[in-house]
């Protein structure tokens, strides 16, 4: 009898090796912790990959045709599953984001990327990169803008954020683009699409200062936590590391303005930073 055809690369090829997944170790009569024991990982990071909020690597893909026996299968396709245009410490946590229920994310200096405009994005990948070609630019600004896409759900996922009054106050780009970037900001959460919280400079210390945070919950499979920095991030689904970083969140949502403050602060804001834009 013939194997399991290649994945096709065009239709959500990670949700497609996630199902045959669940398929293939349901056929074998094993439970999710059953086929992680030999993996060496948890049973819920059986669940992700099946859910496709985790890529299946290589080392577990070649495992699994072992323990399946689905031959070469899972080893075959993983590379089309894996495939991203964003670079590889952030890929897993962008693409989790497109099936996530609700994201709550907190960012001491920059806009969260999915509610950058255009042109905040490119001053940000300017500074970041500042000997990349026009072209590399492009590309990445063009996978920024597909990421933002998700906000055209008039209701899912909900997304929740608290930045930092620096975020604010970074003059990204200069006054003008600043002016554009809070005034999108601030008419998401007019439209009741977003919510957006501000943590101001009076509120002093608090638990979110040295990385960003994204908190990400889903229908079928357990929540994951990443956490940010240039060049680098760690995306964690350990039950107790994700609830922690839960925790982190809750101090900082408590105190912070609450969200009438923060967006007549982002308001204000932004209205003198175009009123500085005008000047000559």
């Amino acid at each position: 009898m013939p194997g399991p055809k290649d994945l096709d690369p065009s239709t959500s090829p990670r949700a497609l090796l996630g199902a045959e997944l669940r398929h293939a170790r349901i056929k074998a009569g094993l439970t999710q912790d059953d086929l992680g024991d030999p993996l060496f990982v948890s049973g819920s990071y059986i669940g992700q990959m099946e859910a496709g909020t985790r890529r299946i690597l290589r080392e577990h893909a070649v495992r699994l045709d072992e323990v399946l026996g689905t031959t070469d299968f899972f080893t075959r396709n993983c590379e089309v599953s894996s495939r991203s245009r964003y670079p590889d410490h952030f890929a897993e946590a962008a693409e989790a984001e497109t099936m996530a229920t609700t994201i709550m994310e907190s960012s001491t200096l920059l806009i969260p990327g999915l509610l950058q405009t255009e042109a905040y994005a490119r001053a940000v990948f300017r500074a970041y990169q500042p000997l990349a070609t026009e072209e590399a630019l492009n590309s990445a600004l063009e996978a920024r803008l597909a990421r933002a896409q998700l906000l055209s759900n008039p209701t899912s996922p909900l997304l929740w954020a608290v930045l930092d009054e620096a975020v604010l106050r970074r003059q990204v780009g200069g006054p003008g683009v600043m002016a554009e970037a809070l005034e999108h900001v601030a008419s998401l959460v007019q439209r009741h699409r977003i919510i957006v919280q501000v943590i101001p400079f009076t509120a002093g210390a608090h638990a979110a200062m040295t990385s960003d945070l994204k908190l990400m919950t889903f229908s079928d499979a357990p929540p994951l936590a990443f956490l940010d920095s240039p060049y680098s991030g760690k995306l964690l689904d350990d039950p107790v590391s994700v609830a922690r970083h839960q925790l982190t969140y809750d101090l900082i949502r408590a105190g912070a303005l609450s969200p009438k403050e923060s967006l007549a602060l982002i308001l204000s804001t932004a209205e003198e930073y175009a009123h500085e834009a005008q000047q000559p």
